[in-house]
C-alpha cells in the first residue's frame, strides 16, 4: 500500500526521547487550543448555525495558513504531492467539521463532544497500525484507557444527558475522520513543510465545505463579537492549533498523537468553570484527574535506560 511506510520514531517510548518529547508538548498546546471552540461557539451571537460556523472556521483558518505558508515558501519544493493522501485530509477535515456539528445538534454538546473525541484514540491505534505499522504499545493503551475513563466520568457527572442514535453515529463519524485526517497528514509531512501540508489541507476543506455558505444567513458575522469570535476560530484555534499540532505530528506516532488531543475536553471542561459558571461534581473532578492522568503517561518523558 502506497501509505505503508516504516517511521523512525515508531512504538512505544518514541514520544518520550529527543524531538518526540517537543513533538507532545506541540501536540498537547494544539489540543488545549481547540479546547476553546466550545465556548467561542457559545459566546456567538443569534443566528450563527453550526454548519456556517464550522465552513467559516475552516474558511478563515485555510486562508491564514495559505498566507503563511507562501511567505515562509513552504510551498516550494516538496516534489509531487501525493493524490490519495491530499485528498483524504481535505475531505476528512470537512466530514470531521459537518459530522461532529451534527453529531451536537442530535445528541448533545456533551454526549456529541465526549463520543467523537474520546473515541477517537481507538480509531487512530487501529488505522495507524494498519496503514503505518505503528504499534502504539503499552504506554499509549494504559494513557487510553485512562483518558477514555475519564471522559466517560464528565460525560455521566453532565447530568440531563439525552442519547440519540443517529447523533451517536455521527459523533463516531466524526471521530473516525479526525483519526484518518491525523493518518493523511502524517503521510504529507514525509519531505515536506508543516505549514505547506496544513495550508493544502484546510484549503481543500473550506473549498468542500463552500457550498454551505451559499445562501446562508452571515449577518451575524457583522456583529462586533460575531467577527471576534469568528477570528477566533479560524486564527487560534485552526490556523495556529493545526499548525502545532502539525509541528508535534512528525515525531509522534499518530495513535499516541489523536490521545494527546484529548486534553481538549479537559480544557472544554475548565473553560465551562471559569468563563461559563458552570460548576463541576465530585464525579467530573474524578474524571479530569483521569484524563490529566492519561495526558502526563505520554507527556512526561522517561530517562532512557542507565541515566541518571
Amino acid at each position: 500500500m502506497a501509505w505503508k511506510e516504516r517511521d523512525d520514531c515508531m512504538g512505544e517510548g518514541a514520544e518520550t526521547t529527543g524531538r518526540g518529547a517537543g513533538g507532545v508538548w506541540l501536540i498537547l498546546a494544539a489540543a488545549v487550543l481547540w479546547g476553546t471552540t466550545g465556548t467561542s461557539q457559545a459566546l456567538a451571537p443569534v443566528g450563527a448555525s453550526p454548519a456556517t460556523v464550522g465552513a467559516l472556521r475552516l474558511a478563515v483558518g485555510g486562508l491564514a495558513l495559505l498566507v503563511v505558508a507562501v511567505v515562509r515558501g513552504g510551498l516550494r519544493g516538496g516534489g509531487r504531492w501525493p493524490l490519495v493522501a491530499t485528498a483524504c485530509a481535505g475531505i476528512f477535515i470537512a466530514a470531521y467539521q459537518v459530522t461532529f456539528f451534527a453529531a451536537v445538534a442530535r445528541t448533545g454538546v456533551a454526549v456529541g463532544t465526549m463520543v467523537g473525541i474520546g473515541s477517537s484514540p481507538v480509531f487512530a491505534g487501529i488505522l495507524g497500525y494498519l496503514v503505518r505499522g505503528e504499534r502504539p504499545g503499552l504506554r499509549w493503551a494504559a494513557a487510553t484507557l485512562l483518558a477514555v475513563a475519564g471522559c466517560s466520568l464528565l460525560l455521566v457527572a453532565g447530568g440531563g444527558i439525552s442519547v440519540n442514535p443517529v447523533g451517536i453515529l455521527l459523533a463516531l463519524g466524526a471521530s473516525a475522520s479526525y483519526a484518518a485526517y491525523t493518518l493523511a497528514i502524517k503521510v504529507l509531512l514525509d519531505g515536506r513543510s508543516p505549514d505547506a501540508v496544513v495550508a493544502v489541507a484546510f484549503c481543500l476543506g473550506a473549498l468542500i465545505l463552500a457550498p454551505l455558505l451559499v445562501g446562508a444567513n452571515l449577518s451575524w458575522v457583522m456583529d462586533p463579537r460575531g467577527f471576534l469570535v469568528t477570528m477566533h476560530l479560524g486564527l487560534i484555534a485552526t490556523a495556529l492549533s493545526y499548525q502545532l499540532f502539525a509541528r508535534g505530528l512528525r515525531t509522534v506516532p499518530v495513535a499516541t498523537a489523536v490521545t494527546l488531543s484529548l486534553a481538549e475536553p479537559l480544557t472544554a471542561a475548565i473553560l465551562g468553570v471559569a468563563v461559563v459558571g458552570e460548576r463541576l461534581t465530585p464525579l467530573a473532578l474524578c474524571g479530569i484527574a483521569l484524563l490529566f492522568g492519561g495526558l502526563a503517561l505520554l507527556a512526561v518523558r522517561r530517562k532512557p535506560a542507565g541515566s541518571s
